[in-house]
């Protein structure tokens, strides 16, 4: 079961049928007790909606009042790709000791206004001349810290920032249009499993120029590991969204150009596609 924020209110996916989801908050929503079992009978029990509703009601990025936090180098590449970045400045084994250290890393990522949703742009900063995406797995995390969910995360980067100095991660990180998440939240009890893919397209011009793909099966933490380090000490009353690391990183020197255009996939959640823009 799929739930999509539109323009139009909530809207449970449920196989091919679609159903408009009572007047409740995204945050009550995603925060409410039996959430999967409450999705099941509300399916089962409400009226689909006919097809052109569905095409009208613009997606939005599935959040409401929830920050957004992200773990780093949780995949073997990721280390690879820090290390590569931060070697002029002496940082390089600093990210392999992060790679093998009981305590992941964790930071964070964007409040709600900064997170772009389907279909809208993702920037780059004006003062970073190499930039990518990084597509990841992202939980949904209710306030009790229960994994609800999974969605889409692009945790857009700029490299030369980051390798520059690694106490610059929170300006290569943090700032207007450098989070998108979505299309919506899938809704399960189960772990996903370890053959879960994710994928990478990056198109200019109409040509592709950067494809590539992971597996959940490259990822070195658990999602339970990374939201009980993410709980200690730290509430989240609405709850969170936690994006579990990148597996996909595109080699030097390629970096995005504005009118870019992203394409996630991770199925059964589906694909978050995003154009690119830059800061002004």
């Amino acid at each position: 079961m799929i739930v999509l924020r539109t323009r139009a209110g909530l809207i449970l996916a449920h196989g091919r049928k679609y159903c408009r989801l009572a007047d409740a908050s995204f945050d009550e929503l995603i925060n409410r007790d039996g959430l999967l079992a409450y999705l099941q009978w509300f399916a089962s029990s409400s009226t689909a909606l006919e097809g052109r509703a569905i095409e009208a009601a613009q997606v939005l990025a599935p959040i409401g009042s929830q920050e957004v936090w992200a773990a780093g180098v949780t995949y073997y590449r990721s280390r690879d790709a820090r290390m590569e970045e931060a070697h002029e400045s002496g940082g390089g084994s600093f990210y392999d000791r992060v790679y093998s250290a009981e305590r992941p890393e964790l930071f964070f990522k964007a409040t709600p206004h900064r997170v772009a949703g389907p279909g809208q742009a993702v920037r780059i900063r004006s003062d970073s001349a190499w930039n990518v995406p990084e597509p990841e797995l992202t939980l949904a995390i209710n306030s009790r810290g229960a994994i609800v969910g999974y969605t889409i995360g692009n945790d857009m980067s700029s490299r030369d920032i980051e390798g520059e100095n690694p106490l610059y991660l929170p300006q290569a990180k943090v700032y207007d249009g450098s989070c998108a998440i979505g299309p919506g939240i899938l809704v399960t009890d189960d772990p996903l499993p370890a053959t879960t893919q994710i994928t990478l397209s990056i198109t200019r011009s109409g040509t592709s120029c950067f494809e590539g793909s992971t597996s959940l099966s490259e990822l070195k933490r658990q999602p339970r590991e990374l939201v009980d380090y993410l709980f200690r000490a730290s509430s989240f009353p609405a709850g969170c969204f936690l994006m579990t690391g990148t597996g996909i990183v595109p080699p030097a020197p390629f970096s995005l150009e504005p009118g870019d255009e992203i394409a996630i996939t991770i199925e059964p959640i589906g694909t978050l596609t995003n154009r690119v823009a830059r800061q002004e």
